[in-house]
């Protein structure tokens, strides 16, 4: 695959964009450190993880809800 203008809107584009200057975010210094970054990545994994939790527990409340509420009936299908 090369690189570089193939047809003739690709040769416009690149004149018009060639004087342009970007920022190098190499060079730029981050306002979040790394630390900051990590410890919320460890809160909202931990929220997470409490959230399925719980959502389990709600789930099997709900479903010893449902069984004790539940009229089984015995039902039998007569022959003819």
């Amino acid at each position: 695959m090369g690189i570089g203008a193939k047809d003739y809107i690709d040769k416009l584009l690149v004149e018009k964009y060639s004087d342009e200057k970007v920022d190098n975010h190499e060079n730029l210094q981050s306002t979040i450190s790394a630390d900051d970054v990590m410890k919320v990545m460890g809160a909202i994994s931990s929220n997470s993880i409490t959230q399925m939790k719980l959502s389990r527990k709600l789930s099997i409340a709900c479903y010893a809800v449902n069984a004790m509420a539940a009229n089984y009936s015995n039902s039998r299908r007569l022959a003819s």
